[in-house]
């Protein structure tokens, strides 16, 4: 199915018939997705002869040269020709090759302006700081069929998802090497050995296409089509992909179609004029990130950004796209005063251009590719994000739900004896958890720039800062939703992210530290295994409060149900440091729960208090419920309790209409 869709990589032309005149249609209406296959530049024969074609789209150019290593970066003597009037420009030139590092000398109509830019559809960049392109073939024979057939299973909404999330230059640094950051192909056997151990189902790489300034971890962007060379070749890449889907592991990779940096090598001012960015800067200029804004209303605009979605899922097989700063898309005065935007055509703070593309994006992307997910970080309450567009959504898979986490971290930094006043910060999600499908998300923001790491943020003494993260985690995955945690995390590093220096693995060798991790991992199996805890993630019916009011005890319990099975999972928090005994549940049905994980048991790191494996629910009404238990309830804890009724079990038909 994928490999009809690739580029032959010794491509045969006669005249110019790489790229044809429907492909130039296309391309000015907007409609070309996969540019990628057309412009940039192709190794390929021509009469016999080998060199490679050079396409660029510059519209307002005078004159477009190709520099380079094969003509000693001399301007104006390899010349592309203007096709009609596309604003494209190509040529070929035989004897150059893969390997060639070349630019595009550009001379404007305007004000005689010149500039020497990097290929926007390259496929592969030089290493930074330096900034040429290299002219590429992406031929690699991918292993991962077997996964590439089943994953429309580990994609589902009903599938278990457990996002490991990487910023791939520090996950593990090689200190005996000058502190060097691993390759594409280090890095495979490494993280897909760690990643399964863990029991994350996928891994979620920070921008990896090419960006200029490190410090930017990917997000600001100059090459859509080209993986950061940092780490290694397009084929690297294609390794490390292809290695964790051989080992199970789905791969995403975030994408920046929301800004792009201004560095001179770049997209902006391309062709002299403002190519892909808005003219004017309250459209076109982004103030926080000092960045510019790409013109969607521009069809040809729309059409690079779509053909980069398409072309990551065609080539290099990753499994979804978490789709960046989407709120900075659809607003005109995201972070804007009154006075420094620019409104719409009906006088509204909505960006319509953005808009239509969202939509036209998750269109393209799902109708090609049904079995992954595009999921936006959309941090305000857009309706619609993850709905389909015929109903008038965005068309998303899935969105990042930065309401819980704001909302449970700001709990969880109260002190306990405070936090029966700040109760309603728990529950307030419940209010919308289905109004979208959700990923829970604890995030590389979140522990940057003096925030802090996550364990940093818990108050009280060590053990307490230890029992609260698990108690975070185990309230996280007891909670209906997708999961993401970003590295280090997983075993509550102490100090927060640092993008220049590897995590601090060394911490392991404390017993709390190894505590949370061993925590995490049963979390994860937990998770994967029990399908009441992943089948309705996103459905309501999968979810029913037992008691939210216990505001004074700061405990709350609800169970998770499963669409085919009659096992129930019940969950219970105590968000204080107070051992609570002889406390009564509620539960559905009567028969022995399992005890089946428990935050405060010893390998954790935790005091050891619980309920001796499980308990009989007795026939004493509590919570609305026919039965109860009484348990004991460890402080800071979290307990999982799985409970399958005494009867025959429940046909698939009644317990959906639960």
């Amino acid at each position: 199915m994928i490999e009809k869709l690739y580029l032959p990589q010794t491509l045969v032309l006669e005249g110019e018939t790489l790229l044809g005149e429907q492909d130039l249609y296309l391309f000015n209406e907007g409609s070309h997705c996969r540019l990628y296959r057309k412009l940039g530049a192709h190794p390929c024969t021509r009469n016999g002869v080998s060199g490679t074609h050079f396409a660029v789209w510059a519209p307002a150019a005078e004159q477009v040269s190709v520099i380079g290593d094969f003509n000693g970066w001399t301007k104006g003597k390899h010349r592309l020709h203007p096709r009609g009037c596309s604003g494209i420009w190509s040529g070929f030139f035989p004897g150059i090759g893969p390997g060639v590092a070349y630019k595009y000398h550009i001379v404007s109509h305007y004000n005689g302006y010149q500039v020497d830019k990097s290929d926007p559809f390259a496929f592969y960049q030089e290493v930074p700081p330096r900034t040429a392109s290299i002219v590429w073939d992406l031929d690699y024979h991918w292993r991962d069929r077997a996964w590439m057939q089943q994953r429309h299973q580990r994609n589902s909404l009903s599938a278990p998802m457990s996002i490991y999330e990487v910023h791939l230059g520090s996950w593990m640094r090689l200190a005996e090497e000058n502190n060097r950051f691993l390759t594409y192909r280090e890095l495979a056997p490494r993280l897909a050995d760690y990643v399964q151990r863990m029991g994350f189902t996928h891994v979620e790489f920070l921008p990896l296409t090419e960006h200029p300034f490190y410090g930017s971890w990917g997000y600001q962007t100059t090459g859509y089509f080209a993986p950061t060379s940092r780490y290694g070749t397009p084929q690297d890449f294609m390794y490390l992909i292809d290695y964790l889907h051989q080992r199970g592991i789905g791969v995403l990779l975030d994408w920046v179609p929301s800004h792009f940096p201004s560095d001179e090598h770049g997209l902006g001012f391309f062709d002299g004029t403002h190519l892909y960015e808005h003219a004017n800067p309250q459209l076109g200029y982004h103030p926080d990130w000092n960045s510019l804004i790409f013109n969607y209303d521009r069809h040809e605009v729309r059409a690079f950004l779509l053909s980069s979605a398409l072309f990551w899922l065609d080539h290099y097989h990753i499994d979804g796209l978490r789709v960046d700063a989407v709120a900075s898309m659809l607003y005109l005065d995201y972070s804007r005063k009154a006075g420094e935007w620019v409104p719409n055509i009906y006088g509204g703070n909505e960006n319509l251009g953005a808009i239509y593309f969202l939509r036209r994006l998750n269109e393209e992307v799902y109708r090609n590719y049904p079995d992954v997910q595009t999921i936006a970080e959309e941090s305000t309450a857009w309706a619609g994000v993850s709905r389909p567009t015929y109903a008038g959504g965005l068309g998303f898979g899935l969105k990042w739900d930065m309401g819980w986490m704001h909302d449970t971290l700001r709990y969880l930094a109260h002190d306990p004896i405070y936090r029966q006043y700040h109760h309603n910060e728990l529950l307030f999600r419940m209010v919308y958890a289905f109004s979208e499908n959700f990923v829970l998300s604890l995030s590389h923001d979140e522990v940057v720039h003096g925030k802090g790491s996550l364990l940093a943020k818990m108050p009280g003494d060590e053990w307490q800062k230890f029992a609260n993260l698990r108690l975070l985690y185990g309230y996280m995955f007891g909670q209906p939703g997708k999961k993401l945690l970003f590295m280090g995390g997983e075993w509550g590093q102490g100090p927060e992210w640092d993008h220049e220096a590897g995590l601090a693995w060394g911490q392991l060798e404390h017993p709390l530290h190894a505590g949370v991790q061993q925590w995490v991992a049963d979390l994860n199996r937990l998770y994967r295994t029990e399908p009441a805890l992943h089948d309705l993630d996103c459905d309501a019916r999968g979810f029913a409060w037992i008691d939210c009011n216990d505001a004074a005890s700061s405990i709350i319990s609800f169970i998770r149900k499963g669409a085919f099975t009659s096992e129930v999972i019940l969950v219970v928090c105590n968000f204080t440091p107070v051992l609570r005994t002889h406390y009564p549940v509620g539960v559905p049905f009567g028969g022995f729960w399992k005890e089946v994980l428990n935050s405060d048991a010893p390998p954790y790191g935790g005091s050891g208090v619980g309920n001796c494996g499980g308990l009989v629910a007795a026939a004493t009404p509590c919570h609305g419920q026919p039965y109860s238990l009484t348990l004991t309830v460890p402080p800071l804890a979290v307990l999982f309790f799985k409970g399958t009724p005494p009867e025959a079990p429940v046909a698939p038909s009644r317990l959906l209409g639960q």
